[in-house]
């Protein structure tokens, strides 16, 4: 929260449609790629400047225009110029602090999605934010890294598999959109592996650190949760936007990613309840071992109490006491210290208090 809020504090008092970049800091260049394919031809490019892209504008056929890494804004400005983007699109596509939303620009339609990408550390360098740009013959895609999500796409497109080279603009969108939301199941599978493992830790032998895996669990969800349930509000909206921009054949395809997007937060709902009911059994297991070890401290107290008596009663340092001159006084009182002891933890027993 702390670190959104420091990302936030950077656009304060800005007018609106200030490009300031938010986000991670780099130096290396931007990577442009281009795609421009119809069902009977493709053309794929990796440019070294944003102009390179500008004669697939006015191009018949579908262009994609990816670009890998924000921190550049006058590549951001040239292409929002070129394709006459509203100052606040570009101003959005900068801001990787955004929360996920859908604008229609009537010529454009504007989407700004999460997606989790697999990677070591915490979970704050899980969530990159992706944005898409929809046209009628063209889609932009903005992202903060090369994250590996859209290889699959770009090799069905390669080799002409499925309906994408048959398809136009819209159904390219589609597929990409369908793209982010199949990598909350990978998210998903993972978290559900790491849930299991801990319900099988917290059966058998709960200790500290498994309170400390469950809160990192319930963090990570709650992320997961921000970036998932705006994701259903814009996939809704997005299908039920009367646009020229989207063509009916689509929406089928839309209503499936709306019901995957479903799934996705009925399942973070469910690991949500299933870690906050492992708070409680944590809790519960911890009392019950501790009451467990106070009984067996109390029935050892108790054995003791008559022990302690007679050897209190011995210990007194009186001169008539006949048990002190007799020979036999000594193994006595420690046969009747062993039957006392023994005749309680028979009684314990039998109370199935040991």
């Amino acid at each position: 929260m702390a670190n959104h809020a420091k990302k936030s504090s950077k656009t304060a008092g800005l007018s609106p449609g200030t490009l300031v970049h938010v986000g991670e800091q780099k130096v290396e260049k931007p990577k442009i790629s281009v795609m421009d394919y119809d069902e009977t031809r493709l053309e794929e490019h990796a440019v070294a400047s944003i102009e390179e892209c500008f004669p697939f504008r006015d191009s018949p056929t579908v262009t994609w225009i990816n670009v890998e890494g924000l921190h550049d804004v006058g590549v951001i400005e040239k292409l929002g110029a070129h394709y006459s983007l509203h100052p606040l699109i570009l101003e959005d596509i900068l801001n990787t602090a955004e929360r996920p939303k859908m604008e229609d620009y009537g010529e454009t339609i504007f989407l700004l999605l999460k997606i989790f990408v697999p990677r070591n550390g915490n979970h704050e360098e899980k969530i990159q934010q992706v944005s898409l740009i929809l046209g009628s013959n063209f889609v932009l895609s903005f992202q903060e890294k090369d994250n590996g999500v859209f290889e699959g796409l770009k090799d069905r497109i390669r080799k002409a598999k499925g309906r994408v080279r048959k398809s136009g603009a819209d159904y390219l969108a589609y597929a990409i959109i369908d793209g982010i939301v199949d990598s909350y199941f990978g998210e998903l599978e993972r978290l559900g592996e790491a849930v299991e493992s801990l319900e099988t830790e917290l059966v058998t032998d709960p200790r500290r650190e498994t309170l400390q895996k469950i809160h990192g669990l319930k963090r990570e969800m709650i992320y997961l949760r921000k970036a998932v349930w705006p994701l259903r509000e814009v996939i809704n909206g997005l299908e039920r936007l009367d646009t020229p921009l989207i063509k009916a054949t689509t929406d089928f395809f839309l209503r499936d990613v709306y019901d995957h997007a479903v799934q996705i937060i009925d399942t973070v709902e469910t690991s949500r309840d299933i870690l906050s009911g492992m708070v409680e059994t944590y809790l519960s297991s911890v009392s019950n071992r501790m009451n467990e070890i106070m009984k067996v401290l109390t029935i050892i107290s108790t054995i003791f109490i008559p022990l302690t008596f007679l050897a209190g009663v011995y210990g007194m340092n009186f001169a008539h006491m006949p048990e002190l001159a007799w020979r036999w006084g000594y193994p006595l009182t420690w046969g009747i210290m062993a039957a006392v002891a023994v005749v309680m933890i028979l009684y314990f027993k039998r109370k199935k208090w040991l």
